[in-house]
Order: C-alpha cells, then structure tokens, then sequence
C-alpha cells in the first residue's frame, strides 16, 4: 500500500489546522526520496515550515534541495500570478502591461478565488506539466493544503470556475486540474488527525465533504497517536513504594489514560471512515527536526 500511495503523481495532505499536516507531508516525501523518487514538496500554508524541519532556511518561491531526491516550494499567489501570465503572454513587457499597472493589482486582489486558482495552477503544472530532459521533472508532488475548509475550498477551485467559464485557457488549464484530482491513480487525498474529539469530528465531516467532491480517498493519519506500555497492575504496583516510585506510577498512569484515548478514537474513527487509517505515534522529543521526520516515515512505511 505504501508503494501504491507513492507511487501517484499528487498526493494532498489535508486536515484540521495544528494536527500535523506539514509533518506528515515532509515525512510523505522522505519515504518517497528513499524509494528513488524525485519528490517535491509545495507548501501552500502561509508559514513555511517543511526546509526547517530539514534544517534548511526557508525554501521560499523557489525550489530548493533539502535531502537527496527531496525539495521544497513555498506557493505564494503574487509569484504564481506571475509566473502563470508569463507562461501565458510569453513576454515580460506584456506582463507588465497587463499585470502591474495598479487597475490590474487592483482586480487581481478583489477577484474571489484567484490566489487559490494561481496556486492549484502552479501545483498542477509541476505535477503534470512540467518537464526535465523529455520527461516529467517530478516523479511525485506533494501537497501541504490549507487547514479543511480553506483545504476543501482550494481543492473545488477547478468545479467551481468551469461551472462559470468553458473556454479559454484559463478554463482549458481547470479541466486539467480537475482531471488530475479526480483520478485516483494518479492522485490521493490524504486527512490528518487527533485522538481527540474536535479533530475526529472534523475529519469526518471533511471526508464526507472530500467524498461528495469525487477525490480520492488517501489514508487518514492518526496522528499523536500514544500506544498502551503498561498493564494496570504494573501501575497499582507502584503505589506501595516511595514518593519516586509514587511518581512514576501517576506519570504511567497518565499515559495509559491516553493510550486508552487513542484507542478510542481509532476505533471511533475505523467505523466511521472507510479510508485506511494508518496510527503516527506521539513522539517525545525535545526539538522537531529531521530525526523526528524520521521516525514519523519509519512509522508511516510499516503501518501501510
């Protein structure tokens, strides 16, 4: 399933806000490097964070290396505005005829949905577009969405502007899009997680939204996910020694008090969604870098 998953030519990575979506994106795109893939990561969020969990400064708008067959990009709407009309208009002073003068500035920020359309734009085309010595330049692009429904939003981008517009360019490169994400063996639409109710809750509400919108459905990750290490008589035992010991039993306890939590809403969440869940376990580290994006990928690989 793992080889399956990355071996498509889009994989989004979607979800509540603060549940672990850039982490499981970049943790996506090692597990991808390390299989020989040339893996790009495009962060469309408003905080790039991908390069530093790398140890890298920030990518930016343009594509950077982080690790062997790995990079990054950050998609911003004015830098894909641009870089979408030159390969339009063809020419630099056209350009600036047509996008720099302030009536356009003024147009371009006032159009609904046009900061998502340039970015889905420029997604697209690395993922299907864009070519490197006459083949594709990226073997796999993965996807760090927007939070659910700003997620869910930029997704329907495509559906939403040919139910308005059928020609033109504009409307040629939207069917394209669409084409890409509705395909499910050349995309995946993944949903990230917490074992706790407000997540859980949100994540099944965005699948049946994602579901409803035809997208295919990619793994939800449980993520935080802490496994049980103890059985309650170990813990009882610890209540009959000194304060130390004491105190171990309550720290033991506490765990076990979310393992049983995890456990919950993984059961919770296997009956609700027919998608393959795949437990990211809570890691206990003093700083998140790459040895944590590590082990978030070791853990990926062996639950698919």
């Amino acid at each position: 399933m793992a080889d399956a998953l990355l071996d498509r030519r889009l994989v989004v990575v979607t979800g509540k806000g603060g549940t672990g979506k850039s982490t499981l994106s970049a943790a996506l795109a090692l597990a991808a490097s390390r299989r020989g893939k040339k893996t790009l990561v495009c962060e469309v969020t408003v905080k790039e964070r991908v390069a530093d969990f790398f140890g890298r400064p920030p990518s930016g708008t343009q594509i950077r290396e982080l690790s062997p067959n790995l990079y990054s990009v950050h998609v911003r709407p004015r830098e894909a505005m641009r870089e979408y009309a030159l390969m339009t208009l063809k020419y630099e002073t056209l350009y600036k005829i047509a996008f720099e003068n302030p009536a356009a500035r003024y147009f371009l920020t006032a159009a609904p949905s046009l900061a998502e359309i340039v970015m889905l734009g420029k997604v697209w085309w690395h993922a299907s577009q864009e070519m490197e010595r006459g083949r594709l330049r990226w073997d796999l692009v993965v996807l760090d969405a927007p939070a659910t429904g700003h997620g869910l939003t930029f997704l329907t981008v495509p559906e939403v502007f040919l139910r308005l517009v059928q020609d033109g360019p504009l409307a040629r490169d939207m069917r394209g899009m669409q084409a890409l994400l509705a395909d499910p063996q050349r995309c995946s639409v993944g949903v990230v997680t917490l074992p706790e109710e407000m997540p859980a809750n949100e994540a099944v509400d965005l699948d049946r939204a994602l579901r409803g919108h035809g997208f295919p459905a990619g793994p939800l990750f449980l993520n935080g996910y802490v496994a049980s290490r103890f059985s309650q008589p170990e813990v009882l035992a610890t209540t009959r020694g000194g304060p130390l010991l004491v105190a171990a039993g309550e720290a033991a306890d506490n765990h076990e008090a979310r393992a049983a939590l995890s456990t919950h809403y993984q059961q919770v969440l296997r009956e609700a969604l027919p998608r393959p869940l795949v437990p990211v376990p809570f890691l206990y580290e003093r700083t998140f870098g790459v040895h944590a994006i590590e082990k978030v990928a070791h853990a990926i690989e062996g639950a698919l």
